[in-house]
């Protein structure tokens, strides 16, 4: 991983084989370029700031709690010089679309019934089949934007470890062949 990504991994016992958190670090790093590239952009990122969530997609709601199916977080920009807490809105975003599967546009703009109090109101999160990304700092639809950037470069990641396992005629996730 390059010295331009720090994420916070969180650590779990359980969770994806193949979207862990080093796919999920490695899919933030390839999206990186163009992200800092357009938040240069004051009509996409007046803050210059940015806030990712990345939730184990192996981790349902109602196994553990939120913060505990967080997979990684990574921050960009001075945090010191924040103007908002960006990491706040992440989360928050990202949690209404993993508890509901669903993305924030879908759920706020189509689902709005499904909302419960306390729940955040912003888009600027995806949820790409059950990969959820939150992200915050950008005009929403920007974060938007990004997140599914993350999401689909952490499915791609996936696909081709579960290739590879495969061409290792491996029969179960993690588990090398011969072993079983």
């Amino acid at each position: 991983m390059s010295p331009a990504v720090s994420p916070t991994v969180a650590a779990t016992a359980y969770g994806s084989h193949f979207a862990n958190a080093g796919a999920a670090c490695l899919a933030i790093e390839q999206a990186l370029p163009t992200i800092t590239q357009a938040m240069r952009d004051p009509q996409v990122c007046g803050s210059g700031f940015l806030f990712i969530v990345v939730m184990d997609p192996g981790i349902l709601p109602g196994e553990c709690r939120f913060e505990d199916a967080i997979l990684v977080e990574h921050a960009i920009g001075d945090r010191t010089q924040w103007d908002a807490d960006y990491a706040a809105f992440a989360r928050a975003k990202a949690a209404v679309c993993w508890r509901h599967g669903q993305d924030g546009q879908r759920l706020q703009y189509g689902l709005a019934h499904k909302l419960r109090e306390g729940d955040s109101l912003l888009c600027g999160a995806v949820c790409l089949d059950g990969i959820t990304v939150g992200v915050s700092g950008a005009e929403a639809w920007w974060d938007e934007a990004f997140a599914t950037s993350i999401a689909a470069n952490l499915r791609a990641i996936a696909r081709g470890a579960h290739a590879q396992a495969l061409k290792d005629r491996n029969a179960v996730a993690g588990v090398p062949a011969g072993a079983r």
